[in-house]
């Protein structure tokens, strides 16, 4: 049944991977944001109206899509103020249009693909290298080259992620954008249980803090969705953008092997505990069909930093939560690529779009207008501690802020005291990068093949990674079936090409 199953998909499976773009919100755009380098407003600040036509001088109007709650309502006066100030700094007036999370696929899809008018566009690691293949964006590498604030904003490999062919058609939003795994627990349960958990950072570590609290509740305490824990290869395996968790290379291996990333002693290690947590309770039973996760968890594993825990998950589960970190910090692709702003090739003010980004990435005032709204309406400067800050009188922006750029810039909420930025932005200059960054896979030759191999894994996925079935025997099951249907063919050819990448 299974392989009749993965026939059926293969195609459609192989369709999304290139065209679909996810719908899922950035998290991070609702956590408490971090004070930045404020630049001097002008003198005429606050004043929403008056602003120049974008025809006077040498004064270009700029579009820029992005995806959100749709246009704000206040958007008309937002977009007179910010003009005047972007009038004075760059000689660029802003046309943003904000499209709707249910619209975003289609709608972007339909502007790339008929080369509609746009100057600037947000896109992540879904659609970024296919839409660079059909020659949607433009190469800016010696642009941002020549913009020396933006290109030292962030460490050269995460410039070399957003790259293809050596070659860079991005501007990443440099925020979380590298993957740190936690486990993260009702403090006060497993405090008062098993107060060694903070020093659990492996699958093993975790087993006696679950059987404790398993013993005294009798409730499985360790949650998971039928997504099942791919967690296990994150801060393992590089998947290479190719949308195949059975495929990848060690971030460990400077020698960028392509292997089964299953077969690996590591990752069966960690599959054969969470089977033995499910067949002792210490798992949801229902995680194979469980489609949404519940809002409280005992204990559940999340990507992020060390304070989401209280910004984010604490929040979310109704609860204190407190987070311990399983496996490396790790750099790929995909991770940088989760946020982007790439320019049009048919951008007829390249430069001027440049600029523009530069502005967002590197001054406080834009930054702050793009991800709050409109002071005054919006959002209000306040000072604390001789810090300037923000407080915000409603939440009806609705840009959504993790599109835009950095958040190291961005001012923090009045009556926070702790900059959980700063803690982002030293995991990210800590993280372990991939061999692979800049890679990106010609599939031309394997499209069957991966399609299919796609649709095998998904077919297993649910049960395997939710600790449901014995992996010894899944894992032989589903190999079984992808090599069948061409699985060798694909590591054989990524890794002819990557090698080539590499020079070897």
């Amino acid at each position: 049944m299974k392989k009749i199953i993965a026939l059926l998909l293969a195609v459609t499976m192989l369709s999304a991977m290139f065209v679909g773009c996810s719908n899922s919100k950035d998290g991070a755009e609702n956590t408490t944001a971090a004070a930045g380098n404020n630049e001097t407003k002008p003198a005429n600040e606050g004043e929403t109206t008056g602003a120049p036509s974008a025809s006077n001088g040498d004064v270009v109007e700029l579009t820029w899509y992005m995806v959100g709650n749709g246009q704000p309502a206040n958007y008309a006066a937002w977009k007179a103020n910010m003009d005047k100030y972007l009038e004075e700094k760059i000689g660029v007036h802003l046309d943003v249009q904000v499209v709707s999370w249910g619209d975003w696929d289609s709608r972007r899809e339909a502007i790339v693909s008929t080369n509609q008018n746009y100057d600037i566009m947000f896109t992540n690691a879904n659609t970024f290298s296919a839409d660079v293949a059909m020659g949607a964006f433009l190469d800016i590498t010696e642009y941002v080259k020549g913009a020396e604030a933006l290109y030292k904003l962030m460490p050269e490999s995460y410039w070399t992620a957003s790259s293809v062919n050596g070659k860079i058609y991005g501007v990443p939003s440099y925020k979380d954008s590298s993957l740190t795994n936690y486990f993260v627990w009702d403090k006060a349960l497993v405090e008062e249980h098993y107060p060694e958990y903070v020093n659990a950072h492996t699958m093993n570590d975790v087993t006696p803090a679950l059987k404790a609290i398993y013993e005294a509740t009798g409730k499985a305490p360790f949650t998971v969705d039928n997504h099942g824990l791919e967690s296990i290869l994150g801060s393992k395996f590089d998947g290479l953008g190719l949308g195949l968790a059975a495929l990848g290379i060690s971030y460990n291996d400077a020698d960028a092997k392509v292997v089964c990333t299953f077969e690996q002693e590591a990752v069966m290690n960690d599959l054969k505990t969470l089977h033995e947590w499910f067949q002792a309770g210490y798992v949801n039973q229902d995680a194979a069909t469980l489609a949404e996760m519940p809002k409280y968890r005992t204990c559940g594993v999340a990507s992020g930093w060390d304070y989401a825990a209280v910004s984010t998950w604490g929040p979310q589960m109704e609860v204190e939560a407190d987070a311990v970190q399983w496996g490396e910090t790790v750099l790929s692709n995909d991770t940088v690529q989760g946020s982007m702003n790439c320019i049009s090739a048919a951008c007829e003010h390249p430069e001027k779009a440049l600029a523009l980004l530069e502005l967002v990435n590197t001054d406080t005032y834009v930054r702050d207008a793009l991800f709050y709204g409109l002071e005054g309406d919006n959002f209000e400067y306040v000072e604390e501690d001789g810090v300037k800050k923000v407080h915000r009188n409603n939440t009806d922006w609705t840009m959504a802020g993790y599109t835009q750029g950095t958040f190291f810039n961005v001012s923090m909420l009045a009556g926070e005291t702790y900059n959980q930025w700063d803690e982002v932005k030293a995991l990210n200059e800590a993280a372990k990068p991939s061999p692979a960054l800049g890679f990106v896979a010609d599939t031309s030759k394997i499209q069957s093949e991966l399609g299919a191999c796609i649709a095998i894994y998904k077919s297993y996925q649910s049960e395997l990674m939710t600790g449901t079935i014995d992996p010894v025997e899944g894992v032989a099951e589903m190999m079984e079936e992808m090599r069948a249907a061409g699985f060798d063919t694909i590591m054989t050819e990524v890794q002819a090409q990557l090698d080539a990448y590499l020079g070897k």
